[in-house]
């Protein structure tokens, strides 16, 4: 559930920080007030698209920040650990924040950690349900119905395995569906393929081979150069005539005569012994490398003849190594390979995905069963509720098709619905007004309450165009709704906020500057006077106030 919202610097609000409790909250106040400007605020903590036009004071960013209370929510924890999130001491709650800079970059944090928008409206899905009139025509879309019936039959895992394996199947297909357009294409290209891995087949390439060819051609071709440079390297260092390890030789002599008597040079001797060492054994590595070099003609020619060779090919090929050379060649084997066992190839890849599809059809139909299931204990419950919100003649079915598989399964299915009698079925948006739709969107919110994991739901003006004793009972439903999950509700009906267990109230006022937006939390006093404002159109009287007392009695009745 929500427990605390901050909002700074958006749109109205200068500064507004509330606390939220359990139990059915009310926000109200005069039209313009700004209660669509706090819904806006929290959108952007649901992962709502980041608007810089709402930035109040271009000088400072925008911030938004709300606390959640997670206590026992095994599912948001889990998600929170698989997103990296770092959880509190004991994990009960999360602090989520949504920053806009004035250039419109937006930066989410969950418990002070930068987190992926994407990821923010994954988890907010699972802990907020925004609610508003304009959400109505969901109840219109086939998906919305497919997700009322999933979540009424506890589907979650279900479909989660569901999916899955759906994807396995998938990659099964696309896997057989490759082969088969590369076998298509190998048949018709035998010939020419054929013939492509014969002219890179017949060389005998081997890896790194240009490399190494090209090392040999830099030797022999200077042959004669590194001879004399080496010659000279082993004449310096162990010629007949003063060479250095000669001279090193008389060094080491004499510092190792002169040590007993200077012992700032003790152990220099030694050093240079280590040195004779290592140039002993340098100038005998030169004489051997200078021994293997020749001046051979021939060997020269035939490098020569294999770089050109190769370079050909490279050039025919469009590459510029012998690995892409020999990367072609192996390819155009197996291109070949596969036309000559396309049979045996192709049929382990039709088993393999006829397997998998057996797999999705039979979870697909295990997921159809409890839809239908779910379906009729739905119409069950959303017809003797919806009868009491005025719609005392509502018939109501569920349709279901059987579909191609999909990532949803083999299910199709449309809400079908009469409010007057002899009506036919028909689907909502063909026969509900508007009013009608409010209202079964409210009953359909109040039977999925009692199924969902979902701590927060929050109504928008759901009321919107009803009054009286219709009034009355939408603000009993929400308010059962409210004794298992906690609901948030902005509404004009005095019928609706009369039932709140915590009252909010939305106002503005002037400054001496300007106008803003603030929120003030009632208690029991200012909530009647609130609650009698509503019924009297501004005109706080005794007549209105005994009429909101006889209001809010009826939340204990």
């Amino acid at each position: 559930m929500i427990s605390r919202l901050y909002i700074s610097n958006y749109a109205l609000i200068d500064r507004l920080e509330v606390d939220f409790a359990n139990g059915l909250t009310i926000i109200t106040g005069e039209t313009g007030a700004g209660k669509s400007i706090i819904l806006g605020a929290l959108s952007l903590i649901l992962g709502g698209r980041a608007d810089s036009a709402a930035i109040r004071n271009r000088e400072v960013k925008t911030v938004v920040e709300a606390t959640f209370d997670i206590a026992g929510n095994y599912d948001i924890r889990r998600r929170l650990l698989d997103a990296d999130v770092d959880l509190s001491e004991g994990g009960d709650e999360i602090i989520v924040r949504r920053e806009i800079s004035a250039n419109g970059r937006s930066r989410v944090f969950i418990n002070d950690g930068v987190t992926a928008v994407a990821t923010l409206k994954d988890l907010m899905s699972r802990l907020v349900d925004i609610h508003s009139q304009h959400n109505n025509m969901l109840l219109s879309q086939p998906a919305f119905q497919l997700d009322i019936l999933d979540s009424l039959a506890g589907n979650s895992v279900m479909l989660d395995d569901y999916r899955s394996q759906y994807k396995r199947y998938r990659l099964a297909a696309k896997a057989l569906e490759e082969f088969n357009e590369q076998y298509d294409r190998s048949v018709a290209d035998l010939a020419y393929i054929t013939f492509q891995y014969e002219q890179l087949e017949k060389p005998g390439l081997k890896e790194n081979e240009d490399v190494e060819l090209e090392a040999q051609h830099r030797v022999l071709s200077n042959a004669s150069e590194i001879r004399e440079a080496l010659w000279n390297v082993e004449n310096v260092l162990n010629g007949e005539e003063n060479s250095v390890l000669d001279s090193l030789n008389t060094v080491a002599a004499t510092l190792e005569a002169t040590e007993p008597n200077l012992t700032d040079i003790a152990g220099m001797s030694e050093r240079v012994h280590n040195a004779i060492i290592e140039l002993k054994d340098i100038s005998q590595s030169v004489s051997v490398i200078n021994a293997n070099v020749t001046d051979d003609p021939a060997r020269l020619q035939h490098v020569e003849q294999r770089l050109n060779d190769i370079f050909d090919l490279q050039r025919k090929f469009k590459v510029e190594t012998v690995n892409e050379l020999i990367a072609l060649r192996d390819d155009f084997a197996a291109r070949i390979e596969n036309v000559k066992h396309f049979d045996d190839r192709h049929d382990e890849l039709q088993a393999a995905l006829d397997a998998e599809l057996q797999k999705a059809l039979s979870l697909a139909s295990k997921l159809s069963l409890t839809r239908q299931k779910a379906a009729r204990a739905f119409v069950e419950a959303l017809k003797p509720q919806a009868r009491t919100l005025g719609m005392k003649n509502l018939e109501f079915e569920v349709d279901f098709q059987t579909v191609e598989l999909c990532e949803r399964g083999t299910d199709a299915v449309q809400f079908l619905f009469a409010f007057n009698k002899n009506q036919a079925l028909m689907p909502v948006k063909d026969t509900a007004s508007g009013g009608e739709i409010s209202r079964l969107m409210l009953t359909v919110k109040s039977i999925i309450a009692r199924h969902m994991n979902l701590p927060t739901i929050i109504f928008d003006e759901v009321d919107t165009g009803v009054s009286g004793e219709i009034a009355a009972k939408m603000g009993g439903m929400m308010n059962d709704i409210a004794q298992r999950i906690q609901v948030i509700a902005i509404t004009h009906l005095p019928q609706v906020a009369a039932l709140a267990d915590s009252h909010l109230r939305v106002y503005k006022h002037d400054t001496a500057s300007e106008t803003v937006t603030a929120l003030e939390t009632l208690d029991a006093e200012q909530h009647l006077r609130e609650v009698a404002r509503m019924l009297s159109a501004g005109n706080v009287d005794d007549a209105a106030l005994a009429n909101a007392r006889s209001l809010i009695a009826l939340k204990n009745n």
